[in-house]
């Protein structure tokens, strides 16, 4: 349950940072001359790190490509197709079963036009597509309109000699549109969608920013909680190590019996607690001083962090096992010590709490790498130091307690053995966590090397060996040469930790697994799969016309923001979609109504409208309709989002991002027709 918590709060926390999300690509427009009769028309983009925008030319039934679309051209016509310039990154991309290629950081997009008049007015706009790991925009556009002047011999032109020729229109065939492609398209039994604008402004489409947002009116606080409750566990853990229990006794002895004053000995105790916590919340902040914020959010999605996080994590599991030890330098050591014994007062007091830190880096550096690891994943920037803060209470809070307490410690458990057993759990666990992180980087470079089945087989493995050195049939050198049998408490755990493993071996042949289903890789990874289901689509893909299907029926809405271009559409359907509960809701429960904010079907007449910022669109497709229900309505501007509805149109249960959380989505589900029934 606690898992579940936590795993609703980081998406919920996702949600908050997307909220009313900009456009992460900002392009400036130019035309150049290069020649009497050549002009280029040039659109430089600078792109948010973390985010693509697609290159020119892909498939049909891909994301969007950049494509530009002429509206006008007097005096002048397109000379070639759009040429994209820059470091163009070409990848196979498994969702759409096709080599994708896009640019991140910069692009340039140049449009070549031939002057033909002794004046030229040309005027159009640029169209892409931008997404991340977890996100697609709708497709968004550019605008330009420019003048100028031709050769002087050449003739005048005048609009019957318009060379309205749209290159988008010459690079891809009527049959090859993304509305007719199969894989990604609406189904047949679709409703048609609405081409009109009429709608625009009507009750169904009354913002509900405020309403949405009040339906996670704390999250970023409580998720802050559940990263102190986190770091609050890592050092109670850290606590039974050989490197820090030993320690206690004899620290409060040395407080209690310097002064021979019990009072002293509490405040030197406190004060000493006090200077672990400032040791550890410093290295939080130093961290986050590093990198900074912003960095700190990209690194759940970042590819190359997560790589390096597998590493670190996969590290201290092999020191944990006994493979090697990690120490600092001894001689930090000493020389802290040997200034600890120089001075007097407070100084003296956080000197030797900063010796601890060296002493026991060896035990609880792993700890804190996996606690920091996660905190720096949560999207949320002050997570590290709050985790680093739970985690030195725990770690300080025993110190406190003995010297106020002294009778206390001839009930603490004495060293033993049993230490060295909760280093090689932990040591376990840290390499069941390293793999969630390299299967974030196999996923976003589309290596194939963690597929579903060999994540699950790995898991089985660990925790199967985790459960074996649990009730003593497993051993570790670091166990010595005679290792003592396990305590009943260790056989238990050990059963459980079989059991576990026992629970995912079905999910080698396409079972749900939904208690892994969070940290394993999605389901369309999985190469053998016998829990095929049939694919869920909607019946609607007009928002008008769907949402007057579900007052007919009676039933609560779940509206749909993909896209035929949208990566990460495809990932939740066949990732969270497939789920055969998922399925019951969607297909029993709610009415689906898919949108498609990438719908190239026209509108019977162009229209211009403007955001609360006073920003003007010019809405030309059926698509851009459904982008701006989005903007407008919601607040939101990327897809996949998912937000459940009354008949009249009013949030439910908040939204939905892209999170392939199976769990998850069951609960959002069953939370709006809990409300609905409600109303």
């Amino acid at each position: 349950m606690l898992r579940k918590s936590l795993l609703s709060l980081v998406l919920l926390i996702a949600s908050l940072v997307c909220w009313g999300q900009e456009n992460p690509v900002h392009f400036t427009v130019a035309q150049k001359q290069v020649s009497p009769t050549e002009v280029d028309v040039i659109f430089t983009g600078s792109i948010k790190n973390g985010w693509h925008v697609y290159s020119t030319g892909l498939p049909a039934d891909g994301p969007i490509s950049a494509t530009m679309h002429v509206e006008s051209a007097v005096g002048a016509k397109p000379d070639g197709k759009l040429q994209p310039q820059g470091r163009e990154i070409s990848l196979d991309d498994p969702i759409f079963g096709m080599k994708v290629r896009y640019f991140e950081h910069s692009v340039k997009f140049v449009q070549r036009f031939k002057i033909t008049g002794k004046t030229y007015n040309i005027k159009g706009y640029l169209e892409y597509g931008t997404c991340n790991d977890e996100m697609c925009m709708p497709p968004q556009s550019v605008d330009f309109s420019y003048k100028g002047n031709g050769p002087s011999d050449a003739p005048v032109a005048t609009a019957d000699e318009a060379a309205t020729e749209d290159p988008a229109k010459s690079e891809t065939t009527a049959d090859s549109t993304l509305a007719s492609t199969d894989s990604v398209a609406a189904p047949a039994e679709a409703q048609t969608a609405d081409t009109t604008v009429a709608s625009i402004g009507d009750d169904l489409w009354k913002p509900v920013i405020n309403e949405m947002k009040a339906f996670q009116p704390d999250t970023q606080g409580k998720s802050l909680w559940y990263i102190f409750l986190m770091g609050l566990l890592g050092g109670i853990i850290a606590l039974f190590t050989p490197c820090v229990w030993p320690i206690i006794p004899m620290t409060v002895s040395f407080f209690l019996h310097r002064s021979g004053d019990k009072g002293k000995g509490i405040r030197d105790a406190i004060v000493y607690g006090i200077s672990i916590i400032v040791i550890y919340m410093a290295l939080a902040l130093i961290i986050t001083a590093l990198f900074g914020p912003q960095t700190l959010n990209e690194m759940s999605t970042n590819a190359p962090f997560n790589i390096f996080f597998f590493l670190l994590l996969l590290v201290f599991a092999l020191s944990f096992f006994g493979m090697f030890e990690l120490t600092l330098p001894s001689s930090w050591g000493n020389k802290v010590d040997s200034k600890a014994s120089k001075t007097t007062g407070l100084l003296s007091i956080f000197l030797m709490a900063f010796t601890l830190s060296l002493v026991s880096f060896s035990c609880t550096a792993p700890v804190v790498g996996l606690l920091l690891v996660q905190a720096a994943t949560s999207n949320n920037w002050v997570a590290p130091a709050v985790g680093m803060f739970g985690f030195a209470f725990a770690l300080a809070l025993p110190f406190t307690l003995f010297a106020m307490f002294p009778s206390w410690m001839k009930k603490a458990p004495k060293s033993g053995s049993w230490m060295n057993t909760v280093k090689v759990v932990l040591g376990f666990i840290e390499l069941a966590f390293s793999l969630k992180f390299f299967s974030v980087a196999d996923l976003a470079y589309g290596w194939g090397l963690l597929d579903r089945e060999t994540f699950l087989a790995l898991w089985i493995a660990i925790f199967g060996l985790l459960g074996l050195y649990l009730i003593g049939v497993l051993h570790f050198r670091s166990d010595g040469p005679n290792p003592q049998p396990q305590p009943v408490a260790c056989i238990m755990l050990g059963l459980c930790s079989i059991a576990f493993a026992i629970y995912m071996v079905p999910g080698l042949w396409g079972a749900p697994c939904k208690a892994v289903s969070a940290f394993a890789p999605p389901m369309y990874t999985q190469d053998f799969n016998l829990n095929k289901t049939d694919e869920v689509r909607a019946k609607y893909t007009s928002y008008e016309e769907g949402m007057a299907a579900a007052k007919a029926q009676h039933k609560p809405v779940m509206l749909d923001f993909t896209g035929f271009g949208c990566v990460n559409c495809r990932k939740m359907e066949a990732a969270v979609w497939t789920d055969p509960e998922v399925q019951k809701r969607l297909t029993q429960d709610y009415v689906l109504i898919s949108l498609y904010v990438d719908d190239k079907t026209p509108l019977a007449k162009p229209i211009e409208v403007k955001d609360a910022k006073g920003n003007t669109r010019k809405l030309r497709t059926v698509g851009d309709k459904w982008s701006w229900l989005e903007q407008t309505k919601f607040g939101y501007l990327a897809q996949p989002y998912y937000v459940t509805l009354d008949n009249n149109g009013m949030p439910l249960s908040g939204s939905f991002v892209y999170k392939e959380d199976i769990p998850g989505y069951i609960d959002f589900l069953d939370n709006g027709l809990k409300e609905y029934k409600k109303r």
